[in-house]
């Protein structure tokens, strides 16, 4: 199944897509401040926690395909204190409300609805999945979402970072 983006969606893309071939965020840095996305029921509290921020759009075949690992991931890990918050690139609000009441998922959504965390990060594809230690630093990216590879990868990852006391 092929995404069929929306012109402005398209147009982020290739934004994004020309912007480098890697996230401007370099791993063992500090990842940018979330606050800039709106929150639907505001930003969950997210120091000292593993996070995987995800970013997403409702055009995206793979984001609809991830959601549901996305809140397996937040049930299995969530009281060893990980936490999933998937950022929305959607242009138009109602884009992004219809794809979480679609989905429902068991996670923190946002919309960044000005794209200044998606070209602070230079997200390099949608859909792009970081791991941030409890300190804040970037510990791992995930380009696409490729069902089970992805998933061992991520689980891999979450359940090392789990591991590890700061």
């Amino acid at each position: 199944m092929k995404c069929k983006p929306k012109l402005g969606a398209l147009v982020l893309f290739g934004v994004v897509l020309c912007a480098g071939a890697r996230a401007d965020v370099r791993i063992g840095a500090r990842f940018p401040t979330l606050e800039t996305a709106a929150f639907t029921g505001g930003l969950p509290a997210t120091a000292g926690k593993i996070v995987l921020v995800d970013f997403w759009a409702s055009w995206c075949a793979p984001c609809r395909d991830s959601f549901p690992f996305f809140t397996r991931l937040q049930q299995d890990y969530g009281a060893r204190g990980f936490i999933v918050v998937a950022i929305s690139v959607d242009e138009k609000a109602a884009d992004f409300e219809g794809f979480v009441k679609r989905f429902k998922p068991g996670f923190a959504t946002g919309r960044d609805h000005e794209q200044r965390l998606v070209r602070e990060v230079k997200v390099p594809a949608i859909p792009t999945s970081y791991l941030i230690d409890r300190a804040g630093r970037l510990r791992s990216i995930h380009e696409g979402f490729r069902g089970k590879p992805t998933e061992t990868a991520l689980r891999k990852t979450i359940e090392a970072l789990l591991a590890e006391r700061n």
